[in-house]
């Protein structure tokens, strides 16, 4: 144990250390920082040199950081630009969830002749965004307080939501041999249900704890009080059956500056202190988001594919094909934005990240999902995550030009 301790001090080091030198090497070559934080996993992790394997206290390290990101997102939000685009985001999210899932069952099920359940699987894994990348990206590029990214914000929030219902819905469908509708109800039922009471318990829970910062006029108190609203949050979301990351956006929405419930307005927060919060959050974002896009990258294992087989390149093209065009029209969704923001939407909802490699390792689990077929989505994974934000920078770099 006391080893083990010990190793994982060394693979922080290296993590944090990798994150930040590939982070600023791809700025410096014009990409966002972002890809290189993945490349960093991908070099450290068995796609290359095999030196970090991705243990669970890596992936809790890097589940915090995903929050935090979240928080700092959720703090940030328009929310009045956001109620507006409500529509249009439900919108893409419905769109690119469904086209790349139907793309991807009939051409698995129909044209490569998988089973029924491998297929599901596989529809499914091109279904869900990353949030944490797209987020991340379009923050780097500073385009994140844009009305086309509060429509990618809301419909990759939807996409999450759904993407955790498709994947119980389907996990129980591939035990059980049946449709568990009762339980995706159930299930769906919790969700909104959490959502729409989680930003009034968090307004109230912030109140009191702003309260106590006040009178013990400590700012020390800030961090470590927040930081526990922020887990808190993320716990309570899990246990309605909802992701970590939503409890967490919805903590920071809570407390954004532009956030108005109107029989609640009493609790309106103190502008002086919610500034205090973003610098610390911020802080401390800077320090654990860099672990979770390394475990992107530690999570992918390129050495599983067969780069020889013409079966893996005849499937995964397709695949690839269905997982970039279904996104990419989502964005075509939006009636009232220009061109380049329609394809900016799309390019933002590409990055699969790790929602896809869950579905993959779940197929995988049950046996629906063969080698083969493991390495296609790790490969459709790697590609739509690493093409998203080179097409947004050189997408934003061509409108700075003209």
């Amino acid at each position: 144990m006391h080893g083990d301790l010990h190793n994982l001090f060394l693979d922080l080091a290296l993590i944090l250390f990798s994150a930040k030198i590939f982070g600023l090497l791809a700025k410096r070559f014009g990409v966002p920082e972002v890809l290189g934080e993945v490349f960093a996993g991908i070099v450290l992790g068995p796609s290359i040199f095999g030196l970090i394997p991705l243990n669970e206290a890596i992936k809790i390290l890097a589940e915090i950081g995903i929050i935090l990101l979240l928080f700092q997102v959720g703090l940030e939000v328009d929310f009045p630009n956001l109620i507006k685009v409500g529509w249009w985001a439900l919108f893409v999210a419905l769109f690119g969830a469904l086209v790349p899932f139907l793309g991807g069952f009939f051409l698995s099920h129909y044209w490569f002749g998988l089973d029924l359940v491998g297929s599901l699987f596989i529809g499914g894994a091109l279904t869900a965004t990353s949030i944490g990348i797209t987020v991340k990206v379009l923050s780097d590029l500073g385009q994140n307080n844009k009305p086309f990214a509060q429509i990618v914000l809301g419909a990759a929030v939807i996409d999450d939501i759904l993407g955790v219902i498709f994947l119980t819905a389907l996990y129980e469908f591939a035990k059980y041999k049946t449709l568990q509708l009762d339980a995706t109800l159930q299930l769906s039922f919790f969700i909104v249900f959490f959502l729409l009471i989680a930003p009034i318990v968090a307004q109230i829970f912030a109140k009191a704890l702003f309260w106590l910062i006040k009178k013990s006029k400590e700012d020390s108190a800030i961090a470590p009080f927040i930081m526990g609203l922020i887990l808190l949050a993320a716990y309570l979301a899990q246990q309605f059956g909802t992701p970590s990351i939503l409890g967490s956006f919805t903590a920071g929405l809570a407390l954004s500056r532009r956030f108005i419930i109107p029989f609640v307005v009493a609790l309106k927060l103190e502008q002086e202190l919610l500034q205090k919060v973003e610098h610390q959050v911020r802080t401390l974002m800077w320090v654990f988001a860099p672990i979770f896009f390394v475990s992107v990258g530690l999570a992918l294992n390129l050495r599983e594919i067969d780069f020889s087989s013409a079966e893996f390149w005849i499937i995964s093209l397709s695949l690839l094909a269905v997982a970039i065009l279904g996104k990419l029209l989502a964005g075509f969704v939006v009636l009232n934005l220009p061109l380049r923001e329609k394809i900016a939407v799309g390019l933002s909802m590409l990055p699969r990240g790790e929602v896809g490699l869950i579905f993959a390792e779940f197929g995988r689990l049950t046996g629906a999902v063969n080698e083969t077929l493991y390495a296609v989505v790790v490969f459709v994974v790697a590609l739509t995550t690493l093409l998203a934000p080179i097409g947004l920078k050189l997408l934003f770099r061509e409108k700075e030009a003209t």
